[in-house]
């Protein structure tokens, strides 16, 4: 893998200041900036594929279309959260709790904990709060990081089992709350309200693309700390979490390990094999509010179902093109693309070479099977590619939902020790 350079580092955070991208006046100029954006965001390896390229450019181009505006990459102390919010009922920690964890007898004397405010960009959603844990250091020894998660309805104090367990191992564990969650939430109702927002007004996307954008500002203050080795940066999380690791990953080559759990599946898949119930169910008050907003007596394809394109083949998912010219479509107006060219056929594969393990449950109603085997087989074709196919590694676990379990957390863990710790970047 390449590093970058002291110029290359600043001009990638000039491209990244240049916001929001509707503003300029030249779509050529535009574009111009984004593909600068792209070649020098990423740590970019000799075997990166023009399609990864391709993918990140254009899902750049996503996100900064919907960014308030410029902001300078600020840390700001915070202070610890005594009455976290939690959404809905508090998710058990039981999973977590099982992670491997290395004995310290004086564990709490030797732990550090920060509490920082990082500014991703303007407004009250771009501050970003994170919960960093490690241990006092003994050296001026770079170490590994690992970026974690929170599903639905949690927050980062959530995640705390989780945190302390990496950091006694010698990891810089962060943890951080998404967006409408944890400080960043103002009601129990906050996620779903912003969803919904989103659908009647289309100026922001909670739903996953959002909270990516506050992971590449993230990475990027990340690889500025003089106690984590940038080349050595991993994330995970789960459901919701899960599948903000997955985008990240797929679209910031500083993630350079990935362990999503139960969040990878098919959008598009789904609705074509009317399997999207419940995911949809998860994301209820925002469908509801679309099924009412297009006069329709009950939540079915066409309030799901993203528009569509005439030549669109490439998913060979047997599609029904009368069924694929509906406006204002809940997909592309809360994530545009995700049921679409950022879907896990495009947006799994162009993680390789990287390590990528993503485990689901065999039986996980949101994350149905059916909708990975596209993307599983372009994955695998894709580290074969780049001559690294022990990279990659999908488990679905037998008779589980969608729920996290502590194989899964054992997993992900061996995982992170494998390429991060031993540096095993590529393995045949």
């Amino acid at each position: 893998m390449e590093t970058l350079s002291n110029e290359t580092n600043e001009l990638r955070s000039e491209f990244l200041h240049i916001l929001p991208c509707q503003r300029l006046s030249n779509v050529l100029v535009k574009n111009c900036l984004l593909s600068l954006l792209v070649s020098n965001l990423l740590i970019t390896g000799a075997m990166e594929t023009h399609e990864a390229v391709d993918f990140r450019s254009e899902f750049l181009r996503v996100l900064l279309s919907r960014r308030l505006g410029q902001v300078p990459l600020v840390a700001e102390c915070s202070k610890p959260v005594a009455n976290p919010i939690f959404q809905s009922a508090i998710p058990s920690t039981a999973a977590l709790e099982s992670c491997p964890k290395e004995h310290i007898d004086n564990f709490k004397e030797m732990l550090k904990e920060e509490n920082i405010h990082l500014h991703t960009e303007a407004g009250e959603q771009g501050r970003l709060p994170l919960l960093i844990l490690s241990l006092k250091k003994k050296s001026e020894e770079r170490r590994p990081a690992v970026v974690f998660m929170h599903g639905t309805s949690a927050n980062k104090e959530w995640l705390r089992p989780w945190l302390e367990a990496y950091a006694s191992r010698g990891y810089v564990a962060i943890g951080l709350d998404s967006r409408y969650h944890g400080e960043r939430a103002d009601s129990k109702t906050a996620y779903q309200d912003a969803l919904v927002s989103s659908w009647k007004n289309g100026n922001t996307m909670p739903f996953i693309f959002d909270t990516v954008w506050d992971l590449i500002k993230l990475a990027e203050y990340l690889t500025q700390r003089e106690d984590i080795d940038p080349k050595r940066i991993g994330i995970t999380g789960i459901s919701l979490g899960g599948m903000h690791a997955w985008f990240a990953a797929a679209v910031d080559t500083r993630y350079s390990v990935a362990a999503p759990l139960i969040g990878v599946q098919g959008f598009r898949w789904a609705i074509d094999n009317d399997a999207w119930q419940a995911r949809v169910n998860s994301l209820k008050p925002v469908f509801e509010e679309a099924r009412i907003d297009m006069g329709k007596s009950e939540i079915d394809k066409e309030v799901v179902k993203k528009v569509g394109k005439k030549n669109d083949s490439d998913y060979n998912y047997g599609l029904r093109l009368n069924d694929l010219f509906v406006m204002k479509q809940v997909w592309d107006r809360i994530a545009p693309g995700i049921a679409s060219q950022f879907d896990a056929p495009y947006s799994v594969p162009v993680t390789a070479p990287r390590p990528l393990y993503i485990l689901n449950g065999a039986e996980d109603p949101r994350c149905p099977l059916g909708g990975l085997v596209v993307p599983l087989e372009r994955a695998k074709k894709a580290y074969n590619k780049t001559a690294s196919p022990g990279n990659f590694k999908f488990v679905a676990e037998d008779g589980v939902g969608h729920t996290v379990t502590s194989f899964m957390i054992k997993e992900s863990s061996d995982w992170f020790d494998k390429f991060l710790k031993q540096g095993i970047m590529t393995s045949h």
